[in-house]
């Protein structure tokens, strides 16, 4: 699979509708990239691969996060759009697999949304806040 890389490094953002739609109809593999310890206690995204950027604690880069993301987009056979809170963290992941011969995508707004005014995420934006498939243990 080859499609260009944008300006930014990789192949550009994309919404959570967009996102959903692309894992739900086989055509992108959706990749958490947030830490185990965000998925485990804010949520998760049933049927992504869970694969993180940075680890807690310290949020030290995962040295395994090469390997998981070559197999994740099958070797590029596959296209990738990339969680995480923000949409921070998964823009440098994207840049990564790019780099590494994959085709990714960040997905706008992560899991969580910015913070509003009080500082309290998953109120603007987010995959969440969106209505999309999400559980929670």
């Amino acid at each position: 699979m080859s499609e260009p890389v944008g300006e930014k490094g990789y192949a550009g953002d994309v919404t959570p509708e967009q996102a959903a739609a692309w894992m739900a109809s086989g055509e992108a593999v959706l990749v958490d990239v947030r830490s185990d310890a965000e998925r485990e206690w804010v949520g998760y995204v049933p049927g992504a691969v869970p694969l993180a950027w940075k680890q807690w604690p310290g949020m030290v880069p995962n040295p395994g996060f090469d390997d998981g993301i070559r197999a994740a987009g099958e070797g590029g056979r596959k296209k990738l759009v990339l969680l995480c809170r923000s949409g921070v963290r998964s823009i440098a992941a994207a840049k990564r697999a790019t780099d590494l011969g994959l085709v990714a995508y960040n997905i706008l707004e992560g899991f969580e949304g910015n913070p509003d005014d009080s500082g309290h995420r998953g109120m603007l934006g987010g995959w969440r806040k969106r209505g999309l498939p999400w559980k929670q243990n």
